[in-house]
């Protein structure tokens, strides 16, 4: 099989992905939106800056604590934060829901994450679950689901609440339905009191979608090349 037939995926709209393009042979583009799958700049520091650091994790993090997240990709953010429950060596389980519209299969999975070698060293039980069809499967101390489909559509139907959101999706020029003042309101809506959203997207027009979905919202250094970022926390008394 072919590395397009490979990552092509039924999409949410019923239509292909259109493949993927590999970045000096390890970073996914999706040819869709013609955007890569994580940072040209060391994607897993990335995500520890933005997606972690971002919503004060692992600090925050306890027995029940509940993560979101808009773009599941290549399961990059869940194994950041898997290691990072790990290290903090507390006892519980977190509960990880993300939104998917196009899943990438599991062998582009592999391919991508062998660019970073302490999320490959833990990858195996979440492959071998992805492999299989399983989207609910419990990795060590996380239990995750992924929901498959348009967020625009699932999201609004989820019954869940979240203590921290990764706001993740392909880029808001590349993606603006994950984006739309729609979507950030059901974020809002689906935010616990005191809960926080992180995303390394400092637009404008996000920003204030987040802001009228409840969030008081700041920008913050990016990570790489990329000068800014976005998070905030939900305000009392917003729903």
């Amino acid at each position: 099989m072919s590395e397009i037939e490979q990552g092509a995926q039924q999409g949410a709209d019923g239509l292909p992905p259109e493949g993927l393009d590999w970045r000096d042979g390890v970073i996914p583009v999706s040819r869709r939106f013609d955007d890569p799958y994580f940072s040209l700049h060391d994607g897993l520091a990335e995500t520890r800056h933005v997606f972690l650091a971002g919503n004060g994790l692992p600090e925050r993090l306890q027995d029940g604590f509940r993560i979101a997240e808009l773009g599941f990709g290549t399961g990059l953010n869940l194994l950041a934060l898997q290691l990072a429950w790990a290290g903090t060596g507390r006892p519980g389980t977190l509960r990880f829901t993300s939104f998917e519209a196009y899943p990438m299969v599991a062998d582009d999975i592999a391919r991508a994450l062998a660019h970073f070698p302490q999320a490959e060293a833990v990858a195996g039980p979440f492959l071998s679950a992805w492999a299989s069809g399983a989207r609910r499967f419990d990795l060590p101390g996380i239990e995750v689901e992924v929901i498959i489909g348009d967020a625009r559509d699932t999201l609004p139907r989820w019954a869940g609440m979240a203590d921290a959101w990764f706001l993740d999706g392909f880029s808001p020029a590349k993606n603006p339905e994950l984006w739309s003042p729609a979507i950030m309101a059901e974020v809002g809506r689906h935010t616990a009191p005191g809960g926080t959203f992180a995303t390394y997207t400092a637009a404008g027009h996000v920003r204030r979608a987040l802001t009228d979905a409840g969030f008081q919202v700041e920008r913050r250094p990016g990570h790489g090349r990329k000068r800014h970022m976005t998070a905030g926390e939900k305000t009392a008394g917003r729903t």
